[in-house]
């Protein structure tokens, strides 16, 4: 099974063991690595779990705390083991921790020296922290890294160094919200540094990439904690790899001189006597002030005047609101003042600063309630004025405008009634979302109105057009378009001249207003072709219709008497032509004025005798003929209402069904033509005709046989008397 192989380097008295580090290089075979391999160091304060994460992320064996015998230093010096199971092969440092009691207050020049040590040699520096030390200067090692950076850049070129700071005992504070707050410290720190002048101007990322991950506790949450950590584990595997945690590090130094590099800069770092930490009084005010601080917090939490009140906002808007908060908010900053007063002042007032902040952020969902509440009220409150203001008959923009205004100082008020002197909690957001609300119910009735207001006139303009379209269709005569195109007009003209004005009270703007004239215009046309092509669709009715009146009356409109006297031929031309003129009227929309060739070509092809019953199974596909096409010259497809073709069809259907019409009509004349006016006498060898005609036999047989032609009944053959006939 693979060791680890853990040993110390650098003993607590800062002596370096050149020979066990050797042993170690050759124990891991480090000098066949050549550049593949990656060296990460964990820094931070005593007892804080370090050898704990670096055995449970790399599966290495260093002596952790005992937890039942109390916080207390059980790493000194450096020691370093190899991480099991990771490619490439990778060093583990295990710093001693920082604070550490048993070196006293004043020794801290070891902590410097093993950090800046850890800094110069790894890849990698992982930085052990709690999470409720997070803002605390001493605890977060910024003091440690802001002495670090400024030696570092005087001893060392840069080399890209990863620091990985590892949030200890993580709350419910979500990683995001902390993770800023980090790297801010950390580049202010870099911005406040003295850089020599050759890197006066060098940015931090030419140095270091900062990185921020967050782990569970270990003693409460071991299970969820091994997880998370398996987890962070997998950011090792080919970690420098371009893309890798440590994957754009420079100035690595080959696998064989690690050992003397390492020894050669342990040796520069302990020559330097100079570096320091900030001083300890300022330490315990920092932990002291964020006690008291995190104390005041917890009663907050729990205080039985806050509860009450964030009960209350989450029913509805609260009366004296801001004066009520304010109240309970000055309360807990006075005791914090009261306990904090003998602290040094910067670190007091910073840790004051602080807990006001978490205090605000407690007690700010609860502004934003109230915000909720007041706007859900303003607008209730615009929407009911709105209404009853139309109601009124005032102008729909003016009843807007009056009523925003209102709505508005009322949400301003309630705002000043919510705001506290501690903070200037910004509104602006709400008010904006009213105006949307506000937006968003004007358009909605505005549109409800504008729909209202557009079908009345659509209503009157139908009423108007519809039935007189439609008896000018059916009467068809040779004005039908233009009577058609008048009428609509007229009613056109007398819808918009009321419409407008009723547009005006809502301000539309030019476009909209134009629109709204130009659809109701569209809608009246839509109305009148809307008829016509339901004329079109019933035009063969309307066409046999036409037929029967013309063929079956005369120009008195008196039913025709078939007696022998008419023209059939001229009448039945005369009704044919009528309905004809139906047909042409029909085949397409005539709004716009626009000269067609339709009636001429109809009555020439249809009239003319070219297109005829007879020929309806003969070849009339003629490339000249007009009548052959689906399509009319003049025409456009969307004023067509019957094709060339469909009105040759409808003809054809038209001849078909009124030819038995006509051959009735002829058959009656027939039958109504009156007899020859004699009876039959028959006397020896001649006949006596009752015109006083003497018939010989050759005239008597002629006479027979027109009796035979027109079907004279045989008991009139040879009858002496005309009774008999």
């Amino acid at each position: 099974m693979e060791e680890s192989c853990s040993t110390q380097v650098i003993d607590g008295n800062g002596e370096f063991n050149v020979k066990v580090l050797q042993n170690f290089a050759n124990s891991v075979n480090l000098a066949r690595c050549g550049l593949s391999y990656a060296v990460v160091a964990i820094m931070g304060p005593q007892s804080s779990g370090k050898s704990t994460l670096l055995n449970h992320l790399f599966y290495t064996n260093f002596r952790e705390m005992d937890a039942f015998r109390g916080r207390s230093q059980t790493t000194r010096g450096i020691w370093i083991a190899k991480a099991v199971g990771i490619e490439p092969l990778t060093i583990v440092m295990d710093l001693e921790g920082t604070d550490g009691r048993e070196r006293g207050e004043d020794d801290t020049t070891f902590e410097k020296q093993s950090a800046l040590f850890a800094l110069a040699v790894a890849d990698v520096v992982l930085i052990n922290m709690w999470c409720h030390d997070i803002g605390r200067e001493q605890a977060a090692n910024k003091p440690l890294l802001k002495t670090v950076f400024q030696v570092m850049m005087r001893l060392f070129s840069p080399r890209k160094t990863t620091l990985l700071f590892v949030i200890r005992d993580k709350t419910k504070t979500p990683l995001e919200y902390l993770e800023p707050i980090l790297k801010e410290d950390i580049q202010k720190i870099w911005d406040a540094v003295r850089k020599p002048q050759a890197h006066k101007d060098t940015p931090l990322s030419e140095f270091f990439n900062v990185e921020v991950t967050a782990l569970p506790s270990y003693e409460e949450k071991e299970e969820q904690f091994k997880d998370q950590v398996a987890q962070l584990r997998q950011l090792f595997f080919h970690s420098i790899s371009p893309g890798g945690l440590a994957g754009d590090r420079r100035g690595v130094v080959p696998a064989s001189g690690f050992c003397y590099s390492a020894q050669q800069i342990w040796k520069v770092i302990k020559e330097n006597k100079d570096l320091d930490l900030p001083a300890h009084k300022v330490m315990v005010a920092t932990v002291r002030c964020e006690e008291i601080a995190n104390e005041k917090f917890s009663s907050l939490m729990i205080n039985e005047d806050w509860l009450a009140l964030e009960h209350e906002v989450q029913e509805d808007a609260v009366r004296n609101f801001g004066k009520r908060l304010s109240s309970i908010l000055d309360n807990f900053l006075s005791g914090y003042d009261a306990e904090s007063v003998f602290f040094e002042e910067n670190v007091r007032s910073s840790k004051r600063q602080q807990f006001l902040s978490k205090a605000l952020q407690l007690v700010h969902p609860a502004f934003i309630s109230q915000l909720g509440h007041l706007r859900v009220k303003s607008l209730v409150s615009f929407k009911t004025q709105l209404e009853q203001s139309l109601r009124r008959g005032e102008a729909f923009a003016a009843s807007v405008r009056t009523c925003t205004e209102s709505c508005i100082i009322e949400f301003d008020k309630g705002c000043s009634d919510a705001a506290i002197r501690h903070a200037n909690w910004d509104a602006s957001k709400v008010r904006d979302k009213i105006h949307r609300d506000i937006e968003a119910h004007v358009s909605f009735v505005r549109n409800d109105k504008l729909s209202e207001l557009k079908a009345t006139y659509e209503k009157q303009i139908t009423a108007a057009l519809a039935e007189p379209v439609e008896s000018l269709f059916e009467v068809g005569g040779s004005e039908t378009w233009a009577s058609i195109r008048k009428l609509l007009k007229r009613e056109t003209d007398v819808a918009i001249s009321c419409f407008s004005p009723a547009l005006s009270g809502f301000e539309l703007d030019q476009g909209a207003f134009d629109r709204m004239l130009q659809n109701l215009k569209d809608y009246a046309r839509s109305v009148v072709e809307k008829k016509a092509r339901e004329e079109a669709g019933k035009v063969l009715m309307r066409m046999k219709d036409r037929f029967n009146t013309v063929f079956s009356h005369d120009s008195d409109s008196i039913p025709r008497l078939w007696t022998g006297k008419e023209d059939i031929k001229s009448i039945t031309m005369e009704a044919r032509s009528e309905s004809l003129k139906l047909l042409s009227i029909v085949a397409a929309i005539r709004l716009d004025e626009k000269p067609d060739r339709i009636e001429s070509i109809l009555f020439s092809r249809l009239l003319g005798g070219t297109t005829s019953i007879s020929s309806r199974n003969s070849d009339t596909a003629n490339s000249g003929d007009p009548l052959v096409s689906s399509s009319w010259e003049e025409v456009s497809p969307e004023n067509t209402l019957l094709t060339p073709v469909q009105c040759i069809s409808l003809w054809r259907q038209f001849m078909a069904e009124t030819e038995y019409t006509v051959s009735q009509a002829i058959s009656t004349q027939k039958s109504a033509l009156p007899l020859p006016s004699f009876c039959c006498i028959f006397a020896g060898e001649s006949s006596v005709g009752t015109d006083g005609h003497s018939w010989g036999v050759p005239e008597w047989h002629s006479c027979w046989m027109y009796f035979h032609l027109i079907k004279v009944p045989p008991n009139c053959y040879g009858s002496s008397s005309t009774a008999s006939c």
